[in-house]
C-alpha cells in the first residue's frame, strides 16, 4: 500500500514538471513562429543571404537566454536580468539593425511572459534593447561595447524612474540598474569570440585585428610576395569604397581582399605582379602547364588559410575570387599552339569556381580583375580606365559569374564609377618634366638663385 502511494506521488510529481514544463512552452508557442515568420519575411524582402546571417544559430541563442531569463525571474528580481545581451550579441554577430530589433521584440515580450507583471517588465525591457541595438551597431572597437554598457545603464535607470515612482525610496535599485548595462557588456565581451567560433562567422572586432600588418600571412605577402601584397591593399581600396556605395560589408570586403589572393605564397615568382618585366617564367612552358600554376594558387591559398586558422567567412573570398571564369590569356596561348588532331575544351581552361554567393565576394572579384586589367595599360589616361572597366564588369556579368550574388544594374552601376574614379587617381599619366640642362640660359635669369628679401645676417 505505501508502495503504491509512493508510486503515485512520484506520477504526480512527474505529470505536475510535465504540465508545467508544458505551460511555459505555450506561453511563447504563438510569440517564436511570429519571430519566424518575420525573420523569414524580412529575409525574402531583403535578398539577404541565410549562411551569412545565421539565422538558425539566432534562434538558438534566443532560445537559450530565454531559458536562462525564465529561471532568473523566477529566483531573482527583474532588475537583476541583462537586458540587453541578446540585442547586442545580435547586432555584432549580423550587423544588421532590423534583425536585432526583431530579436529584441521577441526576447522582450517572452521573458516578460512568465512576469507577474508583464507590461513593467517588457517595456523596460524593449527599451533597454533598442538602445543597446542602436549605440552598438557599427562597433569597431570593444570601448564601444562598454560604452554602451553604460549608456544603456543609463536609459534604463531613466525608464525605471519613469515607470516606477517607487526607486525614489529605494535608490540603491539605481546602482542595480547602472550596473545592469555594465554587465551585460562586459558579459558580451566575454561570449563573443564563443560565438563567432560555433557560429563560423566574423564581427567588425575580430575582422579589424586581421588588418595587423604583423599577420604571418600578411608578412610573408609583404616579404616573399610584394606585387601581390601591393595588389592586394589596391584591391581592398576599390573593394571597400564599392561597398560603402551600395551598402554592402565594406570592412569585410577590405579584409577578404587582403587575403584573397595568399594562396600566390607558393609560387610568387610566377604571377605578372611579382616577375621581372623583361622575362616571364611561364615562356618556357606549356600553356596547359601555365594554367595548372595559375589555378592551383586558390587551392593553394585555402590550405594556407586553415593553415593559419583563418575564418571560413574570409576564405569564402579566396575561394570566390575567380568564380569559374576563363583563365583567357593561356587559353588564347594554347588555341595558337594548336595542331591537327588536337582539341582544347574550354572547361580545362576555368577555375573550378563556387561562383560568388554574397555581395562582398563578387564586388573583390570585380575589383581584382579592374586592377590586374587597369595596371596592364601602358598609357593610361582617364578615357581608358574608363573604357577598361565597364570592359570588365560587362564581360564578367555576361559570362555568369554574377549569377549568385544580389547585385543589381544598379549597383554595378555605381560600382563601376567607385572603380573609375578610385584607378584613376592611382594610375594617372603624369606630367614630363623637363631635364635641368636643356633648361635655357633665359628661363635661369628669370629665376634668381638667391631670395632678394634675404638678409645678409641669414
Amino acid at each position: 500500500m505505501t508502495k503504491q502511494i509512493g508510486k503515485n506521488k512520484l506520477k504526480f510529481i512527474f505529470w505536475a514538471a510535465a504540465i508545467f514544463i508544458i505551460g511555459a512552452i505555450a506561453q511563447v508557442s504563438l510569440i517564436i513562429p511570429a519571430l519566424l515568420v518575420s525573420l523569414c519575411a524580412y529575409i525574402k524582402a531583403r535578398r539577404l543571404n541565410l549562411k551569412s546571417l545565421n539565422f538558425l544559430n539566432l534562434a538558438l541563442l534566443f532560445l537559450i537566454f530565454l531559458t536562462a531569463g525564465y529561471f532568473i525571474i523566477n529566483k531573482w528580481e527583474a532588475f537583476y536580468i541583462p537586458f540587453s545581451v541578446i540585442p547586442m550579441l545580435t547586432v555584432l554577430l549580423s550587423n544588421n539593425l532590423e534583425i536585432s530589433l526583431l530579436i529584441t521584440l521577441a526576447s522582450s515580450l517572452s521573458i516578460a511572459s512568465f512576469s507577474n507583471s508583464p507590461f513593467e517588465l517588457a517595456l523596460p525591457s524593449l527599451i533597454s534593447g533598442i538602445s543597446a541595438s542602436i549605440f552598438i551597431l557599427g562597433a569597431r572597437k570593444r570601448t564601444t561595447i562598454i560604452r554602451a554598457g553604460i549608456l544603456v545603464g543609463i536609459v534604463q535607470v531613466i525608464s525605471f524612474i519613469l515607470m516606477d515612482h517607487f526607486l525614489i525610496n529605494q535608490p540603491q535599485r539605481y546602482l542595480i540598474l547602472m550596473l545592469n548595462g555594465v554587465v551585460s557588456s562586459v558579459i558580451v565581451l566575454g561570449v563573443l569570440p564563443v560565438f563567432e567560433y560555433l557560429f563560423k562567422t566574423v564581427t567588425n572586432i575580430s575582422l579589424l585585428e586581421l588588418t595587423d600588418s604583423h599577420h604571418p600571412l600578411l608578412q610573408r605577402m609583404a616579404l616573399e610576395a610584394p606585387g601581390t601584397y601591393h595588389h592586394s591593399l589596391v584591391v581592398g581600396n576599390l573593394s571597400e569604397s564599392a561597398c560603402e556605395a551600395i551598402g554592402a560589408n565594406a570592412l569585410l570586403a577590405r579584409i577578404g581582399s587582403y587575403y584573397h589572393d595568399v594562396g600566390k605564397l607558393q609560387k610568387p615568382d610566377y604571377f605578372s605582379e611579382n616577375q621581372d618585366a623583361s622575362m616571364s617564367k611561364h615562356d618556357t612552358l606549356a600553356p596547359t602547364m601555365s594554367k595548372l600554376i595559375i589555378m592551383n594558387h586558390v587551392k593553394e591559398g585555402v590550405e594556407l588559410a586553415k593553415k593559419y586558422n583563418l575564418n571560413p567567412a574570409l576564405i569564402d573570398f579566396i575561394l570566390q575570387h575567380h568564380g569559374n571564369s576563363l583563365v583567357y590569356y593561356f587559353y588564347r596561348r594554347a588555341l595558337e599552339n594548336l595542331e591537327e588532331e588536337q582539341e582544347v575544351k574550354e572547361e580545362g581552361f576555368r577555375y573550378p569556381g563556387p561562383l560568388p554567393n554574397t555581395k562582398e565576394t563578387a564586388i573583390v572579384l570585380l575589383a581584382d580583375s579592374v586592377e590586374a586589367a587597369t595596371r596592364a595599360l601602358k598609357e593610361p589616361t582617364a578615357a581608358k580606365i574608363e573604357e577598361v572597366v565597364h570592359k570588365v564588369i560587362n564581360n564578367k556579368f555576361i559570362d555568369g559569374q554574377l549569377d549568385e550574388c544580389d547585385l543589381t544594374l544598379k549597383d554595378l552601376e555605381k560600382i563601376s564609377k567607385v572603380f573609375i574614379r578610385i584607378l584613376s587617381g592611382i594610375y594617372h599619366s603624369r606630367v614630363t618634366y623637363p631635364e635641368e640642362q636643356k633648361i635655357s640660359e633665359n628661363n635661369h635669369k628669370k629665376f634668381p638663385k638667391e631670395d632678394p628679401y634675404r638678409s645678409e645676417k641669414d
